[in-house]
């Protein structure tokens, strides 16, 4: 991912809540026979001895793509945030010299690792409930995966395959303006506010 240095992200804490507020990614695995894009919901667990944390997702059991990973292979999971259009009609400076043109603002984070294919029902049970957990938090009356049939969710677990990938390498792409003089941000959070009452990509 090209990132110019006043749209870099490194506070590695602060990627992470990106992941956890962000989680529906995309996993990308790439071979000698191709590359394969599967979107999915993860999980980041940073309880291990990795200081970056593991992501932990899972597939269907009928995807061949796991079948790639069962000697290990390094993978990417791109996660992406809110985005907007931004247009050069909500630049004051542009009313002066008419240097503008319409761009994007977005955010975006990557985690590259090493990912490693799990079959242990225990372990996918935990993980369904963790992932369950994360989501049914902001719920009125949140769902527990305890509250179907426990040989419903057996069957359930059996039909998909657990996906750990220890992270090696995170980074992040936050681009909201910040190379545009404070007049111009002024324009952007006013033009995306009228827009986009709860907007997040707003200086």
């Amino acid at each position: 991912m090209y990132i110019p240095q006043h749209f870099s992200e490194s506070d590695i804490p602060r990627l992470q809540q990106y992941i956890r507020d962000y989680g529906f990614g995309l996993l990308i695995v790439a071979d000698d026979t191709g590359i394969d894009a599967n979107h999915v919901p993860f999980y980041l667990n940073c309880e291990h001895d990795s200081a970056v944390g593991r992501l932990h997702c899972h597939l269907a059991r009928s995807n061949p793509v796991w079948q790639k990973l069962v000697n290990g292979g390094r993978v990417l999971a791109v996660f992406q945030g809110p985005d907007a259009y931004i247009s050069p009609s909500w630049y004051p400076s542009k009313t002066e010299n008419g240097r503008a043109v319409p761009t994007w603002n977005y955010l975006a984070v990557h985690a590259e690792g090493t990912a490693r294919v799990i079959e242990d029902g225990d372990w996918l049970k935990q993980h369904v409930h963790q992932l369950t957990n994360q989501h049914e938090s902001a719920m009125s009356k949140p769902w527990a995966v305890d509250d179907a049939p426990p040989d419903y969710i057996d069957r359930m677990v059996q039909a998909i395959v657990g996906i750990e990938i220890t992270i090696e390498k995170l980074t992040g792409k936050l681009k909201a303006s910040q190379n545009q003089p404070e007049r111009n941000k002024a324009g952007v959070i006013a033009g995306l506010s009228a827009q986009h009452p709860m907007s997040k990509l707003i200086s």
